[in-house]
This record gives structure tokens, C-alpha cells and sequence, in this order.
């Protein structure tokens, strides 16, 4: 499997989407009446759409999500 280089940007999307991604998953992780957050934060959904409009990505899902499956198969 190749391996991406990404770019700064591109890594820095990546590392935003990756955040948000965990965000939702501890938002949604666990029963329905825990203290958990009913929604996703406004800053952290504002960091990863402006670091993908930073990288060029935004409206390029195909492109954004072929880098995230290179670096970081697991997500």
C-alpha cells in the first residue's frame, strides 16, 4: 500500500477531522441519559471545516477521505 505524503494543510484537516470524529464518538458513547454533550461543539466543527478550506478540501470528499484511509487506516 503507497504511502501519503501529506501536506501541512492536509495533515492539519486530517488532525481536525480526526478530533472531530472522536468528539462525536464521546458525544454518542454510552447511555443516552450520561452527562455527555447532546451536540458537537461549535468551535471544534468550525476548526475542521476551516482547516479543510485551508488544504483545498473542502467540497473534495473523494480527495479528503483517500488521505485520511492512506494516513490513518484505522478511522
Amino acid at each position: 500500500m503507497p504511502t501519503a505524503v501529506l501536506t501541512d494543510r492536509e495533515r492539519t484537516a486530517v488532525q481536525a477531522y480526526l478530533r472531530l470524529l472522536h468528539t462525536v464518538r464521546a458525544a454518542f458513547d454510552g447511555p443516552p441519559d450520561g452527562d455527555r454533550p447532546a451536540v458537537v461543539p461549535p468551535s471544534v466543527l468550525a476548526e475542521a471545516e476551516a482547516a479543510l478550506d485551508r488544504a483545498g478540501l473542502s467540497g473534495n470528499e473523494e480527495r479528503f477521505f483517500l488521505l485520511l484511509r492512506e494516513w490513518c487506516p484505522a478511522s
